[in-house]
């Protein structure tokens, strides 16, 4: 059993390298057997870009096996861990908050989105043009002074390639260009799921009707609206019960519940499992 009373929340200071003086932009290669046991959190941005490699990378609470040709996205706050076998071989751009958000809009879905689809399976094309960025970051971050105006466009067409490769393999992404009110709908839900869980306050928030938001999700997301509300509470509550030392109690109201049993029947009516026996089982 993994130690459940605190996950750490790790700061980007913590993994500079001693050829980087910028902590807020940061590049590491992963070569080997590598295993992080105890999950925790991060406070920045990861991309990992593996170009060979196994084992498994548990993302909240969802295991992705790790394989050639893949990136791996890892948004703050995600509690992550993972285990990669002796062949692995990847590189890694750590990317605090502040600077993520500089150059975040050449990402043309929500980072919402992307926590639904944190690991992209690249064509070789793919991987070859971003390994060459992620290199060339690598190359710009040991010049001395840094050029931060080429490394932001640098991060800006890595941003634009992951974009590219998101569309292409994700059908269901080009719904979001489609129907737009879904991905403000993602992203108030993102904001407000802790005080508002009804559908009627997003709609009326989007000037839309409560039917027609149904609609929506139902023709272009395949589920109702209701579903993306409670999806997010679970993962939160999921979070909180392994990633804090609140009483379930603490957590019930954090989560805008008027009381504990009322918590407990939604959290085991999506999960299939009390919410202290789900803290209890790692």
């Amino acid at each position: 059993m993994h130690e459940k009373d605190h996950f750490p929340i790790l700061g980007i200071q913590e993994f500079q390298p001693d050829l980087q003086a910028e902590a807020n932009l940061q590049y590491h290669e992963l070569c080997g057997e590598m295993r992080i046991e105890k999950p925790h959190k991060h406070d920045f941005f990861i991309l990992l870009l593996v170009e060979k490699g196994g084992g498994i990378h548990t993302i909240d609470f969802q295991e992705y096996p790790v394989s050639e040709h893949q990136l791996h996205l890892l948004l703050p706050g995600q509690v992550h861990r993972w285990e990669l076998d002796e062949t692995t071989q990847a590189y890694q751009l750590m990317i605090s908050r502040p600077l993520f958000e500089t150059f975040s809009a050449s990402l043309e879905f929500s980072f919402i989105l992307y926590q639904k689809y944190p690991v992209l399976n690249l064509s070789e094309e793919a991987l070859r043009q971003l390994r060459y960025e992620f290199h060339t970051i690598r190359d710009e971050l040991r010049k001395k002074p840094l050029h931060w105006s080429i490394l932001n466009l640098r991060c800006q067409l890595v941003a634009q390639l992951i974009s590219r490769e998101a569309e292409n393999k994700y059908e269901d992404l080009i719904a979001y260009r489609a129907a737009p009110a879904l991905l403000k709908y993602h992203k108030l839900v993102d904001l407000y799921f802790k005080d508002h869980k009804t559908v009627a306050f997003y709609a009326d928030q989007l000037h839309i009707t409560a039917n027609y938001l149904n609609i929506l999700c139902k023709k272009h997301l395949q589920v109702p609206a209701m579903y993306l509300i409670q999806n997010r509470i679970t993962l939160e509550a999921k979070r909180l019960l392994l990633a804090s030392e609140m009483t379930v109690k603490e957590i019930a109201f954090e989560l805008g519940f008027s009381d504990l049993a009322y918590f407990s029947n939604f959290f085991k009516a999506q999960t299939g499992i009390s919410p202290r026996a789900f803290r209890g089982q790692l």
